[in-house]
């Protein structure tokens, strides 16, 4: 079982940074992908970017294209956190952010339904 528990969310303006923190339980995280996923008010659950685990090509990293240029996903085995660096943010990024675990390490899914545990999730609102 792994639990996850994210941070780093808040109000911002628009072209502003946030860096979201996810910690993870478990003595198993550095074997597993690990996603960030968004959702606003009356949308579906979308992906934003994932993570493989590091013996997967050194831990490849995949971004939705909206997120791409701008979001950085990256992971820290040693600490199990996995962050969300984003840069340039605007209305449009408004969500509550989750991250997400799955055990298969080199997916590198982007259907949330395939991941195996969630975070509570963390509210990013931009303002214009």
């Amino acid at each position: 079982q792994v639990q996850l528990v994210e941070s780093g969310g808040g109000l911002v303006q628009a072209g502003d940074s946030l860096r979201l923190s996810c910690a993870a339980s478990g003595r198993t995280f550095s074997t597993y992908a690990m996603g960030w996923f968004r959702q606003a008010p009356g949308k579906e659950r979308e992906f934003v970017a994932v993570i493989s685990w590091v013996g997967w090509r050194g831990g490849s990293t995949y971004y939705a294209d909206s997120v791409k240029g701008r979001f950085t996903i990256s992971r820290d085995d040693a600490k199990n956190t996995v962050y969300l660096q984003m840069n340039s943010l605007n209305a449009e990024d408004t969500a509550v952010y989750y991250c997400a675990a799955d055990r298969v390490g080199w997916g590198a899914k982007r259907d949330w339904k395939e991941y195996d545990y969630w975070g509570q999730g963390t509210q990013v609102t931009v303002s214009s």
